[in-house]
């Protein structure tokens, strides 16, 4: 199945494509459909060069580690890129790819890309800012698994979800809209489920976790505080 234009358009690093541009691309872009848990790259596995990207849904990219224990680097939503490694050719996926509800993935090969940097050099300059706000990102997932509090990760966890996705107001207060089960959190900051929620019970009166993964902020404020490691409790 091919993208549309339309489709094309939701990209990040696309949308500063006209739409001439974009049609051009448009025979080569594929799509494809995956139902939730279903996984879409195996870490270890031999990346085609080509450009990957979610087109619609929700994807969850995860790591194990010799352990065995499996921790969620990053969930992208609609319009992000993801593996772009594959870009450059040659490569391996560096971690595994899950939807993390129906979604759909679109490709477009490297050769048809390069052929697009080359009438627009400042889609290059886009795939670089991405790469690099990765590398930045998973500094900092590194960073704070080895040197913050789980209560601390917590708190950024939900601040960072509240931020991306949004909240809608209600007279308790922020509603995530964006929903995040115990065992997304937990495999996001490095803990387990277990103790995932006997933190949210620590911190009941000021979020509030409830059946399907919805969290309420009652007080963004002293969330915050957590988020920047001030919790005494």
């Amino acid at each position: 199945m091919q993208a549309t234009v339309e489709q094309l358009q939701k990209i990040s690093i696309l949308s500063g494509l006209d739409c001439q541009q974009l049609a051009q691309l448009q025979p080569h872009a594929a799509v494809k459909s995956y139902t939730r848990e279903e996984i879409i790259l195996h870490e270890g596995d031999p990346l085609p060069a080509q450009l990957f990207a979610v087109l619609s849904g929700r994807i969850a990219v995860k790591k194990t580690a010799s352990t065995g224990k499996e921790t969620i680097l990053r969930t992208l939503p609609a319009g992000e890129l993801f593996a772009a490694p594959a870009l450059f050719g040659s490569s391996i996926a560096p971690a595994t790819v899950v939807a993390g509800q129906e979604c759909q993935i679109l490709t477009i090969k490297r050769t048809i890309l390069l052929e697009m940097i080359q009438k627009t050099p400042e889609l290059a300059l886009q795939i670089i800012a991405v790469l690099n706000e990765r590398l930045q990102h998973l500094h900092q997932v590194v960073h704070g698994l080895a040197s913050e509090r789980a209560i601390v990760r917590l708190a950024q966890s939900i601040q960072a979800a509240a931020i991306a996705e949004g909240t809608s107001e209600t007279a308790q207060g922020l509603l995530l809209r964006s929903p995040m089960p115990y065992t997304q959190i937990a495999g996001s900051i490095g803990i387990t489920y277990e103790e995932c929620a006997r933190l949210f019970k620590q911190i009941q009166g000021i979020v509030q976790y409830s059946r399907g993964g919805k969290i309420l902020v009652l007080d963004w404020a002293k969330l915050g505080a957590i988020a920047e490691g001030n919790w005494d409790n």
